[in-house]
């Protein structure tokens, strides 16, 4: 008798506990530090650079090391990324509850722990798609996309009760059992993985780096179909995160609305994302129609992020609760599509390029962003940042949408 195949294989549980404890962590810890910082320093300044600092090592980490990645097995990096994390958070939270807070050793930590991370996220994206069963690609991203909203929200008042209660180095050190325990259940994941050496039969060389590097480059300037959706998600996210503050901005000094009303749009977002992921968990998108379903929700996306702050108060609600839903299932069908399109032997450094593609517009279009919002009028401000994303997506992803829908709709015979 043969057995059914299922998402829920010994090495997908163990993956998706593990990313549980890790993203709780997380949250609690992320959620702490931010209170600590402002109320030792008293300084927005102070919690921005802190913030920028955070962001930097995602631009050149995972190039240093991607490369190394593609040759060398993947799980390694991911368990022993976890256990340094929980070490180095055990240690910050031993460090705050016998010694005094300051400012700039902790400025020097966090670049420590953000390179940690942008290094942990990088073996997490190139080893996650060999956990997946053939075949559950979808189901198995709509998992993964959905654990960091939904302990976001659960974790996020536990964490502010723990504040109270017990302290942030408590929460730091609680944050590195979790890690610990994370990086211990990883490594009973079973997997096949082998070495990779080079021509000369070396396993790493300066020259190797570099050629895997440009030939890695190489290969996505020539596919004009993975290209297209770097840029857009580039220009996408860049722009998008950029509306943060002046949502915040347009709340706090237009009459009739309060910084209230719009916290109200994380928890309709929120409940967006839980109906589309539990939807496409249990009805993914046909592949024959993946490309034409993702190609609509970027111009209903778009389409509505012009018009958002134009639109009466509860309309703006019912705009981010369709945005979360629509948001999550396209990501879930993209990240499921191109993982499974990107070549074994390229995807640390593949991803490595997204990983910089990304960090380099939310830093460079966030910026932009907030200078238009110094000399426009917020609606207009974000009306236009919106027009702009819906250009790039038709330079992009409908230019070249033979080469994309090759991606979307790949193994389903379509033209």
């Amino acid at each position: 008798m043969m057995l059914k195949q299922t998402l829920w294989t010994r090495n997908f549980s163990l993956i998706t506990l593990s990313t549980v404890l890790g993203a709780a962590g997380g949250v609690a810890g992320s959620f702490a530090m931010s209170f600590l910082v402002f109320d030792e320093t008293g300084s927005t300044l102070a919690s921005a650079l802190l913030l920028a600092i955070q962001v930097l090592p995602n631009v050149f980490i995972p190039l240093v090391f991607a490369p190394i990645m593609d040759r060398l097995p993947r799980k390694p990096f991911l368990v022993g990324g976890d256990l340094v994390n929980g070490v180095l958070y055990l240690a910050l939270g031993i460090y705050l509850w016998v010694l005094p807070f300051s400012y700039l050793e902790y400025l020097c930590f966090s670049l420590v722990l953000a390179c940690l991370s942008s290094f942990d996220q990088l073996a997490y994206s190139s080893f996650y798609p060999r956990l997946i069963p053939e075949g559950f690609e979808e189901k198995g991203y709509t998992v993964s996309s959905m654990i960091y909203p939904v302990l976001n929200v659960v974790m996020m008042p536990v964490a502010a009760l723990l504040l109270d209660w017990v302290g942030v180095a408590a929460i730091l050190m609680g944050q590195g059992a979790l890690s610990l325990l994370a990086g211990f259940i990883e490594s009973g994941i079973r997997v096949k993985e082998q070495k990779r050496l080079d021509e000369a039969g070396k396993l790493f060389s300066f020259r190797t780096w570099w050629k895997d590097l440009t030939e890695a480059a190489r290969f996505l300037q020539k596919d004009d179909g993975l290209r297209s959706i770097y840029l857009y998600m580039m220009a996408t996210n860049g722009l998008g995160n950029g509306y943060s503050s002046i949502l915040v901005a347009f709340f706090r000094s237009t009459p009739g609305f309060t910084v209230g009303m719009y916290s109200l749009f994380t928890a309709f977002e929120f409940a967006g994302r839980s109906l589309g992921g539990v939807l496409h968990y249990h009805k993914p998108v046909p592949p024959k129609h993946r490309f034409s379903f993702a190609f609509l929700v970027y111009q209903l996306y778009e389409a509505m992020d012009m018009l958002l702050l134009w639109l009466p108060y509860p309309l703006m609600l019912v705009s981010r609760a369709v945005c979360g839903f629509l948001g999550l299932n396209s990501a879930v069908l993209r990240e499921a599509a191109v993982q499974k399109y990107i070549p074994e032997t390229y995807r640390a450094r593949l991803n490595a390029f997204f990983s910089v593609l990304l960090s380099v517009g939310i830093s460079l279009l966030g910026l932009v962003v907030g200078a238009m919002g110094e000399v426009l009028d917020y609606r207009i401000c974000i009306t236009l940042s919106a027009a702009l994303c819906s250009l790039v997506l038709w330079c992009t992803i409908w230019r070249h949408r033979k080469s994309v829908k090759e991606i979307y709709n790949r193994n389903t015979g379509e033209d």
